[in-house]
């Protein structure tokens, strides 16, 4: 039997369904609890800047009241870094952000921002929080992070969740040559974006991945079922994998 496979529980959307009309509801706080309840291993929440769904009081209370693991997703920027040292979740995601987009597209260029990552990556780390970088899976990228001595790499699934057939085959290859070499380089591996329960066993199989962040295919499955079922679908779909 394989290592057992944590879930990330990305409760963003969540926020975005509260704020279309603005007001309490749906709590993406309660959403938590929920998915904590149902087997999720963590939290996921990315506090952008521009503040389009989860807000700086939800990470308030997520910290203050939250009995599992919060990864808080934020930019490379002074304002997040300075949130995030205040807070000090148990983890901290850099991603890459774009105002425009509807949501993360593609991983961050490590490779090509070396000095602008290192100093992020270092207080982080000196502040005891468990960094993680969001980025494709490329060698280029894994040897950025070895460089900047990032101690968790989250791979981006978007383009494997894209695809079908052969070229999907490749690309999960592509993942699971990244999370080798990852590992081997002393990194842990995790993956995430756009897994649904049509497409996460391959990606769970994949024995040196520590985890799994999902969040917008849960939070959408839960308008039809609920999120307590949506999350222990997965949950069960990923314990398969492993099993």
């Amino acid at each position: 039997m394989t290592s057992p496979l944590r879930l990330g529980v990305n409760i963003d959307h969540v926020a975005t369904i509260r704020n279309a009309r603005g007001g309490m509801h749906p709590d993406p706080v309660r959403a938590a609890f929920i998915a904590a309840e149902a087997g999720a291993d963590g939290i996921t929440a990315h506090l952008r800047e521009d503040r389009r769904h989860i807000t700086d009081e939800d990470i308030d209370r997520l910290m203050e009241r939250l009995t599992i693991p919060l990864n808080l997703e934020m930019a490379a920027t002074e304002e997040m870094l300075e949130i995030a040292l205040r807070h000090r979740p148990h983890a901290a995601c850099i991603v890459p952000e774009k105002r425009e987009e509807r949501t993360t597209e593609g991983g961050l260029d490590a490779a090509g921002q070396d000095n602008l990552l290192r100093p992020f990556v270092s207080r982080l780390v000196e502040a005891n929080i468990r960094v993680s970088l969001f980025i494709e899976p490329d060698p280029r990228q894994i040897e950025a992070a070895i460089r900047l001595k990032a101690p968790v790499v989250e791979f981006h699934t978007g383009l494997y969740a894209a695809l079908e057939g052969d070229e999907q085959a490749r690309e999960l290859n592509r993942i699971a040559d990244a999370a080798a070499l990852a590992t081997k380089n002393g990194i842990e591996a995790h993956a995430g974006h756009g897994l649904t329960f049509d497409n996460v066993v391959p990606i769970a199989a994949i024995p040196q991945l520590a985890e799994l962040n999902i969040g917008h295919f849960l939070i959408g499955e839960a308008i039809v079922t609920g999120l307590d079922a949506s999350v222990r679908r997965m949950r069960g779909l990923m314990d398969e994998a492993r099993g």
